[in-house]
């Protein structure tokens, strides 16, 4: 392991909340040679409206500008990292679906950035952005620093998305048995309780008590929401 490597693992993970994890890859962002950092986490639950959580170093008036006009349902770095796990960097083609995103960010000195997407077993997806406003980046920085910034979108994820999981999620630590996720694997693929007890090999009243045991677990009001929720949360 590098010495970056174990640098910024120790750290990050003896911190004990997202705001001072952000501040350590602040700074780790600034030896990289970058001004601005940027963190969003978007949990898995719930499913209709999940939570987002923002950080970043940028100023209040651009931050004011970016929520006023709306800009994070067209921000086409946000669309790339909900598909893709690929760096991106900024660039006017990136941009051209959004030209006045790209300009009101150029005119507060947003000028060159670089994107991480982040996915962890529990569901949560991340997307650490380094930017700055002089100089490009170029081809040889990449070259030089890819597995550095790499390492630090990934550790960060790792570091911010378990205390706010811990914190906004805490089915995300339900146990679930064997057997339960078992059944609630077959329920997603839409199998009734009587089906499923001849595929098991069970009661049928024997399926029921374990899709009762996961709801509770998982805190849902019914097998629906339960067997959404384990799959969400990687259970499944």
């Amino acid at each position: 392991m590098k010495i970056w490597q174990e640098d910024q693992l120790s750290a990050l993970s003896n911190l004990s909340s997202e705001q001072e994890i952000f501040e350590a890859v602040k700074r780790f962002a600034s030896n990289l040679g970058f001004d601005y950092c940027a963190y969003g986490l978007r949990l898995p639950l719930a499913v209709a409206e999940p939570k987002i959580v923002m950080l970043n170093n940028y100023s209040e008036e651009w931050q004011r500008t970016y929520a006023e006009k709306n800009y994070f349902t067209v921000d086409p770095t946000v669309r790339h990292c909900m598909q893709s796990l690929k760096p991106i960097i900024w660039s006017d083609p990136l941009f051209s679906s959004a030209r006045d995103l790209w300009e009101d960010a150029t005119s507060f000195g947003l000028q060159h950035g670089w994107v991480q997407s982040c996915r962890d077993a529990n569901g949560s997806q991340g997307m650490l952005t380094l930017a700055r406003s002089a100089e490009s980046i170029s081809d040889s920085e990449m070259k030089s620093h890819y597995l550095e910034m790499f390492w630090l979108a990934q550790t960060a994820h790792i570091a911010i998305s378990k205390i706010v999981h811990d914190k906004h999620i805490p089915e995300s630590h339900a146990q679930l048995t064997k057997r339960e996720v078992e059944v609630l694997r077959w329920t997603a693929e839409g199998k009734t309780s009587y089906e499923i007890s001849c595929i098991l090999n069970a009661a049928e009243r024997t399926i029921n008590f374990h899709i009762a045991n996961s709801m509770q677990k998982l805190n849902a009001s019914n097998k629906i929401s339960a067997t959404v929720k384990a799959a969400l949360l990687g259970f499944l």
